[in-house]
């Protein structure tokens, strides 16, 4: 006697979706358990979680031959939450379930050895790629219930345990107690109140380039003294930026499901994020990686955020060069000997950096207690390519305690990011119909094109292109910048003062020399 069950499952790689069609075939022949279809080592190991469940809840093992297969066969599939698919399949093959009632249904879920559904990564991106092949109707654990139903047009059912997901398809088992949970309503934790950026004493220059940063989505380079300030200034720069639209919430969502850092008491994720790696971290940390197929890293983490790299010169060489590809396309694609896998990474980087080793060559320098074959390789991390790519390089100096005692609090962070808000709104009526979002995003063309009725507007950009002030690259990244300047003083198209001072703010003031 031989029977064939079926259910559907998504395979994850990066942050695509794929259905998988899991088939269970049972043969009447010596009793064994092979499953097929590229899985890698937790997925292996599923058969022996779901020997266990089953017999933990009273359905049975069929001592039979049964072949599962995962289709595509050609497709790799990772981690245990196809657990809960395979376990439905080979029931529905015993016909201890409904197969019809089986096989339209996409069942995610990792099963404990006594036959409880436990949660897994990644249910948002999962239930979604379900939902766009027109596969509505989903089983998650109860703990990615809210996860799942954040997903516009899915039916999802939460279950406690295999038995409650078997006793609804059909099978001849007692009704279990409590086969809807009662559970109280998730309650958000409450959160700490964002750093405001009226605490930052004095650096009139800094706060301005972080306005400048924020508005336009600029990345940002301080260089200056320990204590001076740089940290407090990169902590506040995602209170100045604007709430997430619904797309970016969806898929900051997504990646941090993904990542196993999201939490859905507290639902979609509108903030923007901010991710600060110490300087310890290795290139899998920063960009993702590791065995199998690779997970985000806080550089994928930050999409649509933020990614402090505090004490940047400090990190390692090949950490650095290797977020030159994500700062140019906002993506990151990853390849493994498991698989590769595509994540987004548009986020704005934030480089903090002391003047040398021991932070005292400010000024004249004569503080300072480093050779000069320390101070050039301890800049030399930070390389040229990768500096071209950052809009913004500003020095923050110290401040005195003269300045401290006369200087009036500064602007507080709900005032700056309304001025934000509004340069933001600026960007985007005039990018309408474009595929960007913020300065930042726009290739030099289009700015160029823009600009072209007034060619005195590019008298400066034209000298310091000829010293070897700025690469081609740089004249764009300037122009960028000048039209953020425009936007936050409410002006249509940036003047020679805006290009002047993108200028400044590109080359840490050092342009005339």
């Amino acid at each position: 006697m031989t029977g064939l069950g079926r259910t559907l499952a998504v395979s994850l790689l990066g942050m695509s979706g794929h259905l998988v069609e899991v088939e269970a075939h049972l043969a009447a022949s010596v009793p064994g358990f092979t499953l097929v279809g590229l899985p890698d080592t937790a997925l292996a190991e599923s058969r022996d979680r779901v020997r266990a469940a089953v017999t933990s809840s009273g359905l049975g093992w069929p001592q039979r031959r049964i072949t599962v297969n995962l289709s595509p066969a050609s497709l790799p599939k990772a981690g245990s939450g196809f657990d809960l698919a395979i376990a439905v399949a080979m029931l529905a093959g015993a016909g201890v379930l409904d197969p019809a009632r089986a096989a339209p249904v996409v069942h995610l879920g990792e099963l404990g050895l006594d036959g409880r559904l436990r949660a897994v990564r990644g249910v948002l991106p999962a239930v979604a790629a379900a939902v766009a092949t027109g596969h509505v109707r989903v089983v998650v654990p109860a703990a990615n219930a809210a996860e799942a139903r954040l997903v516009p047009g899915a039916q999802v059912l939460a279950a406690e345990n295999l038995a409650e997901v078997a006793w609804r398809l059909g099978a001849d088992i007692p009704e279990p107690a409590a086969v809807v949970p009662t559970l109280a309503p998730a309650v958000p934790a409450p959160r700490a109140a964002p750093p405001d950026l009226s605490d930052v004493l004095g650096q009139h220059e800094a706060r301005a380039a972080l306005e400048v940063a924020a508005a336009g989505g600029h990345h940002l380079l301080m260089v200056g003294p320990p204590g001076a300030g740089k940290t407090m200034l990169a902590a506040r720069l995602p209170g100045l930026l604007p709430d997430l639209d619904e797309e970016e919430a969806v898929e900051v969502t997504a990646v941090h499901s993904v990542a196993g850092t999201f939490d859905p008491a507290g639902g979609l994720l509108r903030r923007p994020p901010f991710e600060d790696p110490h300087h310890t971290a290795t290139a899998a940390a920063v960009i993702g990686g590791g065995s199998g197929v690779p997970r985000p890293g806080a550089a994928s983490r930050a999409h649509r955020g933020v990614l402090f790299m505090d004490e940047a010169p400090e990190f390692s060489p090949g950490v650095l060069q290797t977020l030159r590809q994500p700062l140019e396309h906002g993506e990151l694609v990853i390849q493994r000997a498991g698989g590769s896998a595509r994540y987004p990474a548009r986020f704005q980087l934030v480089l903090a950096a002391n003047p040398c080793p021991c932070g005292k060559a400010v000024g004249k320098g004569l503080d300072c207690v480093c050779p000069p074959i320390t101070r050039r390789r301890y800049w030399s991390r930070l390389s040229g390519p990768l500096l071209d790519r950052v809009d913004l390089q500003v020095e923050v100096h110290a401040a005195s305690r003269a300045q401290l005692d006369g200087a009036p609090q500064g602007e507080s962070t709900a005032a700056v990011a309304a001025r934000v808000l509004a340069a933001r709104r600026r960007q985007a009526d005039r990018l309408a119909g474009t595929p960007w979002r913020t300065n930042a995003e726009v290739p030099g063309h289009w700015m160029r094109a823009a600009l072209r009725g007034d060619p005195s507007l590019f008298t400066e950009l034209d000298r310091a292109l000829d010293r070897g002030v700025l690469s081609l690259r740089g004249v764009d990244r300037v122009l960028r910048v000048a039209w953020t300047l425009a936007d936050l003083a409410g002006r249509a198209a940036p003047g020679r003062a805006d290009i002047g001072q993108g200028l400044l703010l590109r080359t840490r003031g050092q342009a005339g020399a």
